[in-house]
């Protein structure tokens, strides 16, 4: 009876205590031991037509590979991932699983599903800690592609195009490869140095090369890249463009978009004393949001000493972000100021901010997005103290690359237009992740950089190889 209930209860994962973390910036969830991951592993069914894997947008063989861990084998597991993902240790950290993989197990019908992301996350983790190398390469077939970004949808689109034989080269706008992995996640969901380095790092192995500081429309354009011999481009540049309220004191000293402040801290180091990065805090934080994205601002800017409100125009039940998140910044200290939304922010004799004018806010009928549009209170207005603003609202593609490259249309969003490979109006230009759909998740840029690159494969052996 014991071993029953054991298989519908998931086994639990060690965290760093909320009173310490909020004093570092050091991971928070500490990740399976090897009995612990076994353990786990073994309350997976092994279903003969597994629920699981339609829901992975790059379809990794999620039983197959928790086998391996449930026997021990974790090498084997490691090798089963490289075939389909190449940020294993990335997604077993970020990517949304109770809305995918794990929203589908058969067992979680019942109890808690398998802990599909931190098996993932395990298995990546025990090969890079052990020196295995992983992924296969064919021998080199000739063809030259291009990949604009290094972010999860570059990444994903080079690696599965080198494993293939072409000769890849992505062209990255910063300094450091890594597109939002490394400026838009903080160090503690994901750490740089031991999990996406070590990831890209596996990428160059494979001969994939990264040139960094370089713009794509500025440094070199699209059509430069096909007179210099690459015979497709693929566009993953992400969406960095940040999105505000247009509301009165948007321009004071004090308001940062989510995007600005999450890239000086993970960037740029700005919460090290060792780096001269600058960044003002100030004692009381609001972040206007309620995505993901919100939820790494509010709990970078609580590390970094200030009392944090999350200011949300709805209530906690249509929050974006993901459960795992806001029970994060609960357990940090983290208010949520819900049903609130600013309509002016207000600036003391000097340009900087001192307060928020806000309103209540009601719920009424269901919106476009399926959540209840929320309406304001009439003479519900009241001042919120406050001397820093995020504003995590979310982001759009630049539009630089777009306006450089003739042929390719964009929608009212200046959302490149695909068709569902990643194909888009100019010939022989694919596009896919962030760039293409708006600012979405890691996994599903992933999936649409797996699509361009199978896509990039038929259209070079169809034109160049008859």
């Amino acid at each position: 009876m014991a071993a029953a209930i054991d298989r519908f209860k998931r086994t639990p994962i060690a965290e760093q205590d909320p009173e310490e973390r909020i004093h570092n910036f050091d991971e928070v969830c500490l990740g399976y031991t090897e009995e612990e991951a076994m353990r786990e592993a073994q309350r997976c069914l092994n279903c003969k037509n597994p629920s699981c894997r339609p829901g992975c947008p790059v379809s990794i063989d999620i039983p197959r590979f928790i086998k391996h861990i449930a026997d021990g084998d974790f090498e084997e597991a490691a090798h089963v991932l490289a075939e389909f993902t190449a940020l294993p240790a990335v997604c077993g950290r970020v990517c949304p699983q109770e809305n995918q993989c794990e929203k589908t197990c058969v067992l979680g019908k019942k109890g808690d599903p398998v802990a599909i992301g931190k098996l993932e996350r395990f298995a990546a983790d025990w090969a890079r800690e052990h020196g295995i190398k992983v992924g296969k390469v064919k021998p080199s077939n000739g063809h030259r592609v291009a990949i604009v970004g290094s972010g999860p949808a570059g990444i994903t689109c080079a690696g599965e195009l080198a494993k293939e034989g072409y000769e890849v080269t992505i062209f990255e706008a910063l300094h450091e490869p890594g597109g939002v992995l490394v400026y838009g996640i903080p160090e503690f969901r994901l750490p740089k140095d031991k999990v996406v380095k070590p990831e890209i790092e596996n990428l160059k192995r494979l001969g994939v090369k990264i040139e960094t500081d370089v713009i794509v429309g500025k440094t070199i354009t699209i059509d430069q890249m096909f007179e210099e011999g690459f015979e497709a481009v693929f566009i993953g540049s992400g969406a960095g463009l940040p999105k505000f309220m247009g509301i009165p004191g948007e321009n004071l000293n004090g308001v940062f978009s989510a995007n600005e402040f999450l890239t000086r801290n993970n960037l740029m180091k700005a919460y090290r004393d060792d780096y001269e990065t600058p960044i003002k805090v100030g004692k009381k934080v609001a972040v206007i949001g309620g995505g993901n994205v919100a939820m790494d601002a509010a709990r970078t800017a609580r590390r970094l000493g200030a009392e944090v409100h999350i200011v949300y125009r709805r209530t906690e039940k249509e929050l974006p972000a993901r459960v795992e998140e806001v029970h994060h910044a609960k357990e940090e200290g983290i208010i949520f100021d819900m049903l609130t939304n600013p309509i002016e922010i207000i600036g003391d004799e000097n340009g900087w901010v001192k307060a928020m004018k806000c309103v209540r806010m009601e719920l009424g009928e269901p919106d476009a997005s399926g959540r209840r549009r929320p309406i304001e209170i009439k003479g519900s207005d009241f001042i919120f103290e406050v001397d820093t603003v995020i504003m995590a609202l979310g982001t759009t593609p630049n539009p630089l690359i777009a306006s450089t490259t003739d042929g390719l249309k964009t929608n009212n969003h200046g959302c490149i237009i695909t068709d569902e490979m990643g194909r888009t109006s100019r010939e022989g230009v694919f596009a896919g992740g962030d760039a293409v759909t708006g600012a979405a998740t890691v996994i599903l840029a992933m999936g649409a950089g797996k699509q361009a690159a199978k896509a990039i494969d038929e259209y070079i052996k169809n034109k160049y190889n008859k």
